[in-house]
């Protein structure tokens, strides 16, 4: 489950989406700008606040939400 720990939920966050680092970035809108064809590199580059482990994480968390396996957050 590698770098699942930087994905955090908070209902007072982007009210309660699976966000990165507690920071108001959803897993979503990572995903967002892969289907806009942006690599790593781009989202990095246009993102500093943002790092390599964030895009791993929020890609790991939606291929584990789609294959159905439970994933354990941290309180």
């Amino acid at each position: 489950m590698q770098h699942l720990e930087r994905i955090t939920i908070h209902s007072e966050i982007c009210h309660g989406k699976p966000c990165i680092r507690g920071m108001r970035w959803p897993v979503e809108v990572i995903l967002d700008m892969f289907a806009a064809d942006m690599s790593i590199a781009e989202i990095l580059e246009d993102y500093p606040e943002l790092e390599r482990e964030d895009i791993l994480a929020s890609l790991n968390y939606a291929k584990l939400l789609l294959s159905g396996q439970f994933i354990k957050m941290a309180a």
